[in-house]
This record gives structure tokens, sequence and C-alpha cells, in this order.
């Protein structure tokens, strides 16, 4: 990051402290955290600093902690050790952190006992971190998915402020997505060629790595496309199969992106492919139509379940009346999950602290088959930034499941189903942000019709 660009953050992260202030009237001690050993001391998994971390400080700091009051930031972190050059190259010291961030002070971590007493915190995951955050405060911590006191009023409070993405944010995450969309152009480009997923996933992944990028998460890449989070890449790329691919670059600080298409592995929908292809676009794009400022995101997640249930009915594979099959969630045989969620500094955001985020205070999940695993259920607000990402799939554990079975006998035609047996899954997945009239298509620039989806991937073929 330059230097212009170190002003520019300062101020967010003062902005964004301020805001903070505003909410709470205590202080706040914010953790890291650290790097967790692969198998011995030096060989780590790469660090990821904690998001509640990084929406304050701004920067991914190893082992440091952030104390906030009254607007005001406090870092504490450890000078690099003499030797530390030798292995890692020069390195910012305390004081020059503290200047790029826009800290009104710094300290070595060791002072951090006489600041934390009276302070609320957010759990960290890991285990070590956080009874060391309990032995600081010399109280217990809860996790973070269940806090309690001036805790749990720091989760509601920053909650709050991340669910409506500031200017700072906004430019990460269009970053993100501009590199996301790349990242899948390339892998279309490369399926003609390619014999195995994991050649489409390092086409992808190559993208990320090259914009000095990283994986937001574990990129999905697979013609088992009703496996809805497979991450094995050992699979055959065969003439007739749909290749799923759901993968999103994360930026240097964090923020992510998350996009998937599905595309035929010979350049060429099939009739039946192309048929729930156009089912779960029509699903897409009107939930993306109907969202705005106010609108509930559960009635977004209806809508598309209502469109879906339609299309079927329409192909003829369920019987009925479209309202009278969502009610009774026979949709949710084909489409089990939710329509999306909040995507942020985390691809799923702020789901570590459970549905404090996701659900409006006083709502919880629904017992129903075709609601429980919605991720989000609270009023659409500008600034939120969410997916949408209907799909269908044909799930064995579903479809065989014997108390489905017999639920579903009379409005399910399974002979009619049969033949859509080269439909796997189909998912189509965009980042869409409300904005005060509408939306806007962060990852716009990435087709989803299906005939500019068969010229990108038949492009490589001459």
């Amino acid at each position: 990051m330059e230097t212009h660009d170190f002003t520019a953050l300062a101020a967010t992260l003062r902005d964004r402290r301020r805001k903070l202030a505003e909410k709470v009237d205590f202080p706040v001690l914010l953790w890291s955290g650290r790097s967790i050993p692969r198998n011995f001391p030096h060989n780590t998994f790469p660090f990821r600093a904690s998001s509640h971390f990084l929406y304050f400080a701004g920067l991914p700091l190893e082992k440091a902690a952030i104390r906030l009051e009254g607007g005001k930031m406090e870092l504490f972190i450890n000078d690099p050790p003499p030797g530390n050059t030798l292995w890692h190259g020069e390195t910012p010291d305390r004081d020059r952190l503290a200047e790029q961030i826009g800290a009104d002070a710094a300290y070595p971590r060791s002072e951090l006992l006489n600041r934390a007493p009276g302070s609320a915190t957010i759990g960290l995951q890991d285990a070590t971190t956080c009874l060391m955050q309990a032995q600081m405060l010399n109280r217990p911590v809860a996790p973070s998915d269940a806090p309690m006191g001036i805790d749990l009023e720091l989760v509601r409070a920053i909650a709050a402020l991340r669910l409506a993405h500031d200017a700072g944010a906004l430019a990460e995450l269009r970053q993100a997505a501009q590199v996301s969309v790349a990242a899948h152009q390339a892998g279309m480009q490369a399926t003609p060629q390619a014999k195995r997923e994991a050649e489409v996933r390092a086409a992808i992944e190559g993208v990320f790595i090259a914009h000095n990028m990283q994986p937001a998460y574990g990129s999905i890449v697979t013609v088992h496309g009703e496996v809805l989070h497979n991450q094995a890449y050992h699979h055959p790329l065969q003439a007739g199969d749909l290749l799923l691919a759901d993968a999103g670059a994360e930026t240097p600080n964090g923020w992510a992106s998350d996009i998937t298409r599905t595309w035929p592995v010979s350049g060429r929908f099939s009739p039946t492919q192309r048929d729930i292809y156009e089912v779960v676009l029509a699903a897409h794009d009107a939930c993306i139509a109907q969202m705005q400022p106010g609108v509930e995101y559960q009635e977004i997640h209806l809508l598309a379940a209502q469109i879906i249930a339609e299309g079927l009915v329409n192909l003829g594979i369920l019987r009925g009346k479209p309202e009278d099959l969502v009610e009774m969630d026979a949709h949710a045989l084909f489409f089990p999950h939710g329509i999306g969620h909040l995507l942020g500094l985390d691809v799923h955001d702020m789901e570590d602290l459970g549905d404090l985020a996701g659900y409006a205070e006083g709502r919880e999940r629904s017992p129903r088959f075709g609601l429980g695993y919605l991720r989000l259920n609270r009023p659409l607000q500008a600034g939120m930034l969410v997916t949408i990402e209907p799909g269908f799939y044909q799930v064995p554990a579903i479809l065989n499941n014997p108390e489905f079975r017999d639920k579903y006998q009379t409005v399910v035609n399974w002979e009619r189903l049969a033949q859509f047996a080269d439909v796997r899954g189909i998912r189509i997945e965009d980042d869409v942000l409300v904005t005060d009239t509408g939306t806007e298509v962060l990852t716009a620039a990435l087709p989803t019709a299906y005939q500019e989806i068969e010229a990108l991937v038949s492009q490589a073929l001459g």
C-alpha cells in the first residue's frame, strides 16, 4: 500500500471508531489473533486477522490489539525482534504502524494488562487467544456467538456499523469483485483444455494470486454441483458435464467477493441443462430486481422459491400451484439453502457472531425445511452487500430420503425428473449492493445469460 493510501485508510478508521463511540460508552479491546502451526511451530497456516480487529485497525497485524474509547485508538504490538530482518526483511516498527492506521498512541503488548480492566471484547475463535483475553480482562470471555453483558452490547454496536459499508470498504469490495470476475473468465476459458477440476481451479486461483489476493474461502470447482460445499478437485471433466465454480478473491486487507457460475464443459448446454439454467436465472434476476431498502430479505428468498417452483411446474417436475408448493417446502427438495448472506470482511460476514448480525433482534431461525438455512433475516438497508445465489440441485440424501419421498410423493413427477439426470447442480451467484434507490451488482461484468456463458467457454476452442 502506498503512502497516500495510508492517509485515506487512517481517515476511514477514525470515522469508524467515532461512530462506535456514539454507540458505546465503555472501552473496547479487540485482538488480531495469531498464526496457527500446521505441524511444527515454524510452519504455520497463513495468518488471517480477526475481522472485527481489521474493521477498526485496517491492517492484518499479527499478535496485536487495539483499545478504542471515546473515538480514540491505542495500538498494542511489540516491535519486530532483532533477528526478524534476516528471515522476513525490513518491517515497520510500532510507531510507524501507529502512524499508518492513525492510532493516537502505541505501546508494547505488556502494557495491555494496565489498560484492559473494564473493557468489552469479542472472543476469538482461537482457544489459546481467547484464554489470554479472559486473563487480561480478569473475567470470563464467552464465545463470539454467545456474548454476555457489555460484550453483547459491543457485538450489537459493531454489527450495526458493519451492516452498511462505508466508502473505504466499498473500494476494497469492488477490487475483490473485479478480480473475481476475471478469475471466473479465466476458469471458463481454461475448461476446454482441462482434464480435471483441479486445472480449472488453478486457472481461477492463479488470477487471485497474480493480483496479490487469495481465496476468500475454499474454492468450489466441481462437476458434482449437488455437493454444496464440494472441495475435492480430482474428478475428470467429461463431455456433457456441468462445472460449478464458486470462488471469490479476498483483498490483502480482508475484504471478500463471492461468485458462482455454472457452465458446460463442452461449451454447450444440453436442452435439459438449459431449461433448468433458465429457471435458476429467472429467480436470480427477479430477486435482484425486487431489492431495495426496507424490503425483507426473507421475502427475497421466498420470491426465489416461488419462481423456482413455477419453473419446475412448467417443466413437469413438480405438480400443483407454485404458492402451495412453497408453503409445503417442496421447492426445497431442489433448492435447500437460503438465497444468500451478508458479504464484507468475511465471505459470510459476521457469522462468527452466530445469528446476532444476520437476524434482526427478536427473530430466530425457522424450523421449516425451506427456511431453516436462511443466513440473513432482516430488512435490507442502503450500504448492505449481500449475495443472491439461487440454485437447483439433485442431492441424493434429500431426494432418496424416505420421509421426503412419502411427504412429497404426489407433487414430484419422478419419471419426468429422471429426464434431467445430466443436471447435478446449477447455481448462479452475484454480489449485490443495496443502494438508496435499488441495487448495484458489483459482479455484473461476469455474464449470466447462457449464450454468453457458452461463448466464453467456446472461445478457447478456437
